[in-house]
């Protein structure tokens, strides 16, 4: 996933700091991610979701708000309108690069702040919220005893996290005026709610009170067991597909001609965690699986194994065959099932001729099923059309391949 470093003016002139996660295939639209209250854009929840996005041809922009991460500004002189203008801001940075944005994301305070802004941008289609608060002021009940003080001095140093924040009473005012209904019951465009019920910093009634002010379409979806910051990888990555694939049912994601050579398009493989072996696997801005390892072998089991791949892709191909034949054919075929196996095993075995006396061969076994009222030459006929499957052409030129009837 290419990524540019991404600078522009925010609400008071300050220079924001911003990291543009582009496609490595086409461009299809662009998103723009709001990050939650003190937190910055490089997050883990931020980068897993704007790699999956980005793996769907939707370019991200994710930025820092005034004052924080590597934004310039006092962040003790924001509020939360302030908090709008700087994320209008970055739309119209992404609108002048022929980038508007079609899709706004936003975590906790930053999905407030994305219901907030939507209606003023028109090139938006959809809005994702993550763990927001329905009344923005909720964030001021974690500024605890600090919160008089604030008010009184105008400004005092809050622990939000282990890491202490200077809060302006600016701030607090603007935050506990601020109401949200209005907004989201005219928000005119599809919305994504996602929320933890076990979030212990913004709670769950939270969602349930944007979801009832919103009209549809609007979709609702539980992230179970995470933290309000998404910190888990399986939370993380569970958000991110969740999102690209709601995101594809209301942008326009349809690519142009397939690229010269390659008439089925491009699929490509990329590292989901350079830790593991946890793969993403995209063929286009419609198909997206997993690819990983079996934990025994140190992977996390949360796709199937390369060779899993081949051999759904096998018995995919034999069913699609003997379907189209049948049919041709006006053959009373209700039904097909392929159940593949894969191995290893000697050369000598399969009968295949080896130099190396230990060399091994890929053997797949396929037990195909035919259901309907198919007569046995029918049957014996349609198992025979399996082999003329692409795919088996292809594999059986360097592997063995048996099949059987079920």
């Amino acid at each position: 996933m290419p990524t540019e470093r991404f600078t522009f003016a925010g609400h008071d002139g300050a220079e924001l700091a911003a990291r543009l996660d582009l496609p490595e295939g086409q461009h299809l639209a662009t998103a723009l991610f709001a990050h939650c209250f003190t937190c910055s854009k490089d997050i883990h929840a931020a980068r897993r979701i704007s790699a999956r996005l980005a793996g769907a041809g939707i370019a991200v922009l994710r930025f820092d708000f005034t004052g924080l991460g590597h934004s310039g500004g006092e962040f003790e002189n924001t509020t939360f309108t302030s908090n709008i203008h700087d994320l209008r801001r970055a739309a119209e940075a992404l609108s002048d690069r022929g980038m508007a944005p079609s899709l706004l994301v936003g975590h906790s305070l930053g999905g407030a702040a994305a219901l907030a802004t939507a209606r003023s941008l028109d090139s938006v289609k959809a809005v994702v919220t993550i763990g927001a608060p329905f009344d923005p002021g909720h964030v001021t009940a974690n500024f605890g005893d600090a919160l008089d003080r604030i008010k009184t001095e105008g400004a005092a140093e809050v622990n939000l996290g282990g890491r202490p924040v200077r809060i302006g009473r600016d701030f607090v005012e603007d935050v506990q005026a601020e109401g949200l209904e209005g907004e989201i019951s005219k928000l005119n465009r599809a919305l994504l709610v996602l929320h933890a019920p076990r979030d212990k910093v913004v709670g769950i009634e939270n969602a349930a009170e944007i979801f009832g002010a919103a009209k549809h379409p609007k979709s609702f979806v539980t992230l179970d067991d995470a933290d309000h910051l998404i910190s888990g990888g399986d939370d993380a990555e569970y958000a991110a597909e969740v999102i690209a694939a709601w995101a594809a049912r209301y942008l326009d994601l349809r690519p142009s001609a397939p690229p010269p050579g390659a008439p089925e398009g491009v699929v490509r493989v990329s590292e989901a965690n350079p830790e593991g072996f946890l793969q993403d696997i995209n063929a286009g801005p419609r198909h997206h699986a997993l690819a990983d390892e079996p934990e025994a072998y140190g992977g996390t089991d949360r796709g199937m194994s390369p060779y899993g791949f081949l051999s759904a892709g096998l018995g995919a191909c034999t069913s699609m065959t003997i379907r189209m034949y049948a049919r041709r054919k006006g053959w009373p075929l209700s039904h097909v099932r392929v159940d593949v196996s894969h191995d290893k095993v000697h050369a000598q075995d399969a009968e295949m001729a080896k130099d190396a006396k230990d060399a091994k061969a890929d053997k797949f076994t396929r037990v195909i099923t035919l259901e309907g009222d198919l007569d046995a030459d029918q049957r014996s006929r349609l198992l025979e059309i399996a082999d003329r499957c692409p795919v088996h052409r292809t594999l059986e030129k360097t592997s063995v391949i048996v099949t059987r009837a079920a």
